[in-house]
């Protein structure tokens, strides 16, 4: 039977009206992206309502001794958007993992993997179907969050920079490309590891592990032992898009109709 989209198209919806009766789901999905725009619009805010603090040119200093006390406010501006990008990196990972652990695995769990397997539908466009009702909600979600965080800061430091602070080339290549590929990843993830486990908490679980490395990068950052970079994160967009090349080629092995039948039936 030749792939057909339309097939894996009705997979996707039937997964996004089952996440819309998931109130649990939906707060969950919210949660850190409302972290991630709050917290540093309120950091940006704390530092422009008192450019003149002497306390903020030590903290700046701690980071670069060569700071003074005219652009201390603008380096500590930009050190947070810089080190927070990281912390936003970790959204679209984190998001396919809670909808794709549970999508995936909830088929096992509530029994419903049989009598979609005795539909017209091929294994590959059940994961197709499956891997775009996660990845749809997390890039909109990114965008959204992307997108106020640049309305929000700007908004609270303009009285110092008198110009808009985001978004910036770093910012811009993390949106509309790294974010992608994370996205990617932790929806492979969540689907491969959701395959082999016996519910969709558990695959939330071991999924999540994935999200400590990024974790990790952050407090280096924020702790000043890491200035990462445009390059750097060039990068790291080059190696997970290699992880998601290796990603596709397992779960094109692994999900192969006996497999699910026997594995999830």
């Amino acid at each position: 039977m030749s792939f057909s989209f339309a097939r894996a198209l009705a997979v996707v919806w039937k997964d996004l009206l089952d996440l819309r009766k998931n109130k649990g789901m939906l707060y969950s999905m919210l949660a850190l992206p409302a972290v991630i725009v709050v917290m540093p619009i309120g950091v940006v805010a704390t530092y422009v309502a008192r450019p003149d603090d002497p306390n903020l040119k030590l903290m700046a200093q701690y980071y670069d001794l060569t700071v003074n006390a005219e652009n201390a406010t603008r380096f500590l501006v930009e050190k947070v958007l810089n080190d927070w990008f990281v912390l936003y990196l970790v959204m679209p990972v984190f998001v396919p993992i809670l909808i794709s652990s549970h999508a995936v695995a909830g088929e096992k769990e509530k029994r419903t993997l049989e009598p979609l397997l005795a539909s017209p539908i091929t294994a590959l466009e059940l994961v197709v179907g499956k891997s775009l009702a996660s990845l749809i909600p997390s890039v909109i979600i990114c965008l959204i969050a992307f997108v106020a965080l640049c309305i929000g800061v700007d908004v609270v430091a303009w009285p110092l920079t008198h110009s808009p602070v985001l978004p910036n080339t770093m910012w811009t290549f993390g949106v509309i490309v790294i974010s992608p590929l994370f996205a990617f990843f932790g929806n492979g993830v969540a689907v491969l590891i959701s395959a082999r486990v016996g519910d969709s908490r558990q695959a939330q679980q071991f999924a999540g592990l994935f999200v400590l490395p990024l974790v990790g990068l952050a407090a280096g950052q924020f702790g000043g032992f890491l200035k990462a970079g445009l390059g750097y994160y060039g990068l790291i967009a080059g190696i997970v898009l290699a992880l998601d090349v290796v990603i596709l080629l397992a779960a094109q092995r692994l999900f192969d109709r006996e497999r699910l039948m026997s594995r999830w039936g």
